[in-house]
């Protein structure tokens, strides 16, 4: 019991900190609070299911912490990282839909395979090309955007203000040398359920 209440110390510990320096933005979905187009209400909401996830998630077991990345924009979950099975993969399924105020959940949860450093480089090169195309393309608001590569697969999320703003952002990440596939989980500001005002 004493061990458990440590656990969960450290999980509050870890999600409160320094959050509102973070390039993440303060509810961690790597859209900036300032220019989220996501009323306050529902910032609040999707940060809530995120942590609350998060949180089952960790107590399950603490290497899901390091493996595995949770998003949660506009109650719609988006799942990545690596388990060791395909059990694992359907519970952790499983979990995100039992989380309240889920409208969908989207599973990119991969095997896990022997580290590959080369590999691993390409793929933070990747990253780190898409990452300036954006920052420097000026009809696209970058900082709406999170970008995750694995092996050579780019998967991006986010808020388009405007579907030509979603088509330019797919098309940048296409350009990328040596991607393979371009899995895209972004929303259209038309489509979130509360918008600002």
């Amino acid at each position: 019991m004493k061990n458990r209440i440590i656990l969960i110390s450290l999980i509050f510990l870890i999600f409160t900190g320094c959050v509102g320096i973070s390039s993440k933005g303060i509810f961690g979905t790597g859209v900036s609070v300032a220019l989220d187009p996501r009323s306050l209400g529902t910032q609040i909401d999707d940060s809530v299911m995120q942590k609350n996830l998060a949180a089952r998630l960790i107590l399950r077991d603490k290497n899901y912490l390091i493996s595995l990345n949770t998003k949660v924009l506009d109650g719609r979950i988006f799942l990545t990282g690596k388990v060791d099975d395909p059990e694992e993969k359907l519970q952790i399924t499983k979990l995100a839909w039992e989380t309240k105020g889920v409208r969908s959940v989207k599973n990119d949860i991969k095997l896990k395979e022997d580290f590959n450093f080369q590999r691993s480089a390409k793929d933070l090169l990747i990253t780190s090309q898409l990452r300036a195309a954006l920052i420097l393309n000026k009809k696209i608001n970058s900082t709406n955007y999170q970008i995750d590569t694995y092996k050579k697969k780019i998967f991006i999320y986010g808020i388009s203000l405007t579907a030509e703003e979603k088509k330019i952002v797919i098309s940048e990440a296409k350009e990328i040398l040596d991607v393979e596939d371009v899995i895209v989980s972004i929303v259209l500001v038309e489509d979130l359920r509360i918008q600002k005002n």
